[in-house]
């Protein structure tokens, strides 16, 4: 990922949280036919530090883990808020008219070897983890032991789950770092009176960014 000085993210833990926080990534691995890539809720766990292993599972009838080469690395994609960017937010626009558009958008990369995993307890492992996560938001929770044992054994044989110790980690927080203090405080005032909550959510690492 090309990554300006300025719009770098390099701390572990804002790294971490962004993921937690996202939750779902685009798996991508290399094939001999060329990148493949799936679109699938991952686990984080910190462990090996300092950047951790993430965790999840695609289908079995998606041949993406079998024809992913062998040894090769893969990359997990978390895509935050996004929003365009009109040259008519920026106060400096009166002064010069030397703007032009952009998009301001947030990225976490994390890349590194993939490992297949085909055995029913660590498959458990991860779809118990998974639905732990996502049910633990709603007031009557369903778990994994809700459904009879031999259902729950079928369907694992339906996936195959994977771990990925982090070798690399980047982030890319495109907010609007490199505009003078005055056109950053009018993207963050202003898109956030658009009613789209992507751009509101942009609004607010705007002007959090610009502290």
């Amino acid at each position: 990922m090309y990554v300006p000085a300025h719009f770098e993210e390099k701390r572990v833990d804002v790294l971490h949280d962004t993921i937690r926080k996202i939750r779902f990534a685009s798996l991508v691995t290399v094939t001999g036919e060329g990148p493949v890539a799936s679109h699938v809720p991952m686990l984080l766990d910190p462990a090996p530090a300092p950047v951790g292993t993430l965790s999840g599972h695609i289908a079995r009838a998606n041949t993406q883990w079998k024809d992913s080469l062998a040894g090769s690395a893969a990359l997990a994609i978390f895509l935050g808020p996004d929003a365009y960017i009109s040259p008519s937010l920026y106060p400096t626009k009166k002064q010069s008219g030397k703007v032009v558009p952009t998009w301001n958008y947030l990225a976490v990369h994390a890349a590194g070897p993939i490992r297949w995993i085909d055995d029913a307890e660590g498959l458990l492992k991860i779809v118990t983890r998974l639905t732990e996560r996502e049910e633990s938001k709603r007031r009557q929770p369903w778990a994994v032991t809700d459904a009879p044992a031999d259902y729950i054994q079928s369907m694992l044989r339906a996936i195959v789950g994977f771990e990925i110790p982090i070798a690399k980690l980047e982030g890319k927080w495109k907010m609007s770092q490199n505009r003078p203090a005055e056109d950053r405080a009018g993207v963050a005032s202003q898109i956030a009176d658009e009613g789209d909550r992507e751009a509101a959510a942009v609004a607010a690492i705007v002007a959090e960014r610009g502290k």
